[in-house]
């Protein structure tokens, strides 16, 4: 097979197990670089209903079709007399309605991401505002949520994932206030207004902020000329530093020049002083919003139907009876408090061998991390040739299980830069898998990232890490088993479907997947040798306990003021950054709550999520495959009980893959060790050379 696949010009991987969930992502990323773009004729994908190329005018009235047919089901279902409630004619109708609008939806609203036509892209997103303001109206139809509740209390047996569908039902018309009267119900919607009103008003002080720093050359030592290229000059030809994060961040880890790293950081958090109070005023109408639908504060609203929220008592069994975010926060930063303190003495040596007797700040890790860390599933993929896309560049795959010969599901990969496109990397499902009437209908998904397709007339490589995560998350989407849309593909809880991602990179830091990937750019019989892959493994958690404390350190401030009322936001942070931080003062006058966005919109009161994922997938690696990393059957395992998942609880789904409750000690391990090994490679070779560059960037 594996000859019949060369010889056919198509790259598949063969492999069961947990080598599947290594092979697919790395033949991803071999796949995208080495096979040669082609013209494409147009042609459709068996059983999918995505709409691929649609025109401006096609993608409004798609948009139009779909509220229309939506407006038809939830009328039928509210015309369902109470006596004649079957799951049938009310849950089912609503589910079978997810499933055949979702691609539907993202149809229309996909190409605001990928499209060259601006015409297209702003199509695409009057659509999506059509379409939401539709859904939205749904969500508060009491006739409806009516019907549903009538539905739930019957007596009689249900499936768990019809079950769980209708309560995620319930909850959604809860929390728009069909549970309130209609005075607080209007209350509710005029609370979500004004807080609306002043999300935006936060993210527009901070986007219309832009103050300006000037330096000489000299201030920007350590600098990359291309960086400096892209400065512009002031009069006297003095450059001009934005407080924006693409020149903040390279400036703090790069700039030689201390007094520059800390004008840059003290000015940067500096800014916004106004959003202080508005920041102030959000928390205060989210605890009133949260209030007015019977929870305690606004934290416990945001996290209370979550993976993190809904956990019994002793969730992780290695906190006992710690049962709160703010506890299994405080437990993370408590149990690295000795590795970063010997972190954290590193650096300070390394700035006084470097600076002088100069106080070392937190203004200093970042250089000086980077400093140190210098030194040193089963499946079949296969291009689809000829598929129809919307961009030259935009490559079709189809996923195959070898075992059954299922069609698993496709994914689109439009990695390149162009104009007019999706600034970032993400995955995006464009089709849910579900199961309605024994007919299963196939995920589909969809990876951007902005790579340059060529440097200097070279061709870029990957930064391998990142698009290997991203591509676990498409192996997520097509894995998912659930019979209903809602559950399906990447549509899961918050604080599990990162878990997943999180996992992969473990695989991404062994010796036989780093000798893979290092190989296929130039010469594949030249990949890293065994000595690097080990020492790489090693530093990949180096100074790792400093950054998660500063993590953990936003995250409670997040939390906390999202837990009581009336918080003196400016008193907290300092309190917590002397609490947590090892004793490094702040930067006198910076105010980290006024440019903090994630607490103000997007994650108000959840920032914990991505580290709380991250002791889980460490959980998963250490018990199922540290050992064995070709593990079949825990890879099997993994893929049934996990991936495959999505109608049961998430707390259900990894306890009964473990076989226990999840434990932090995995995610803690880890780390300790490595801080040791990275002491002794210090001590053994204070220059180790890093070839971590070769295969992150060919640039360097």
């Amino acid at each position: 097979m594996e000859g019949e696949s060369r010889r056919g010009g198509r790259n598949l991987v063969a492999l069961t197990g947990t080598a599947a969930l290594l092979a697919v992502a790395i033949n991803f990323a071999i796949t995208t670089l080495n096979i040669h773009l082609k013209n494409r004729k147009k042609k459709g994908l068996l059983g999918t209903n995505i709409q691929i190329n649609l025109s401006a005018s096609e993608i409004l009235k798609l948009a139009d079709h779909i509220v229309e047919k939506s407006k038809k089901v939830h009328d039928a279902v509210a015309s369902v007399p109470l006596c004649k409630i079957t799951c049938a004619n009310s849950v089912q109708l609503l589910a079978e309605l997810e499933a055949q609008q979702f691609p539907l939806i993202q149809s229309c609203t996909f190409p605001k991401l990928v499209s060259v036509s601006e015409d297209i892209r702003k199509a695409s997103i009057e659509a999506e505002q059509r379409i939401d303001a539709h859904l939205s109206a749904c969500s508060k139809r009491e006739d409806v949520y009516r019907v549903i509740k009538a539905f739930t209390r019957q007596e009689g047996e249900m499936s768990s994932e019809v079950n769980r569908f209708a309560k995620n039902l319930i909850k959604d018309f809860v929390r728009n206030g069909l549970d309130l009267t209609s005075t607080k119900r209007e209350e509710l919607q005029r609370l979500k207004a004004k807080i609306d009103e002043l999300n935006m008003r936060y993210i527009r002080n901070l986007n219309d902020n832009s103050p300006v720093l000037h330096f000489d050359a000299k201030d920007l030592a350590g600098l990359p000329p291309e960086f400096l290229e892209s400065l512009d000059r002031a009069m006297g030809g003095r450059y001009k530093v934005l407080l924006r994060s693409h020149h903040v961040s390279p400036i703090l880890e790069l700039c030689k020049v201390g007094s520059t790293r800390k004008s840059v950081a003290l000015n940067y958090g500096r800014r916004c002083e106004a959003n202080v109070s508005v920041l102030e005023s959000l928390v205060l109408l989210r605890h009133k919003l949260a209030r007015l639908l019977g929870f305690v504060s606004y934290a416990d609203y945001a996290v209370n139907s979550r993976m993190a929220g809904t956990s019994a008592k002793g969730l992780l069994s290695c906190l006992q009876d710690a049962i709160t975010v703010v506890e299994f926060l405080e437990n993370i930063s408590a149990n690295l408090e000795g590795m970063a303190s010997k972190e954290l003495s590193l650096l300070k040596e390394l700035k006084r061998n470097e600076e002088g007797d100069v106080q070392f700040g937190v203004e200093d890790l970042p250089f000086y991390a980077k400093k140190i860390k210098d030194h040193r599933l089963d499946f079949n993929f296969g291009e689809v040739p000829d598929a129809e896309v919307w961009h030259q560049d935009v490559q079709l795959f189809s996923v195959m299980d070898l075992r059954s010969g299922q069609h698993m599901g496709y994914f689109y990969l439009d990695i390149y830069s162009r104009e007019g496109k999706y600034g970032h990397t993400c995955v995006v499902p464009l089709q849910n898998g579900t199961c309605t009437n024994n007919v299963r209908q196939i995920p589909v998904a969809l990876l951007i990232s902005q790579l340059q397709k060529e440097v200097d007339g070279q061709s870029r490589l990957l930064r391998f890490l990142k698009l290997l995560i991203y591509s676990m998350s498409l192996i997520h989407h097509v894995c998912n088993q659930s019979s209903f849309s809602r559950f399906s593909g990447l549509r899961l809880d918050p604080d599990f479907v990162e878990i997943p991602s999180l996992l992969l990179e473990n695989w991404c830091y062994e010796s036989e997947a780093l000798k893979l990937i290092s190989g296929f750019h130039q010469d594949i019989t030249k990949p890293l040798e065994e000595e690097v892959c080990k020492s790489l493994k090693s530093w990949r958690f180096s100074f790792s306990a400093l950054k998660i404390k500063q993590e953990v350190l936003y995250c409670l401030f997040d939390q906390i003021i999202h837990s009581k009322e009336n918080v003196d936001m400016i008193g907290l942070f300092r309190h917590l950054h002397s609490k947590i931080m090892l004793g490094l003062p702040m930067l006198e006058g910076t105010k980290p709550a006024s440019c903090f966005p994630r607490t103000a919109i997007g994650y108000e009161a959840t920032c914990y999520s991505r580290l709380w994922s991250e002791v889980f997938a460490a959980d998963i690696f250490s018990a199922k495959f540290a050992d064995d990393i070709h593990n079949q059957n825990a890879g099997i395992c993994f893929r049934n009980k996990v991936l495959s998942q999505g109608g049961k609880d998430p707390f259900e789904i990894l306890s009964d893959f473990l076989g226990r409750k999840p434990c932090l000690e995995a995610f803690i391990n880890d780390r300790v060790s490595c801080i040791s090994d990275t002491w002794q490679l210090l001590q053994n070779d204070f220059h180790l050379q890093c070839v971590l560059i070769f295969f992150c960037d060919h640039n360097s």
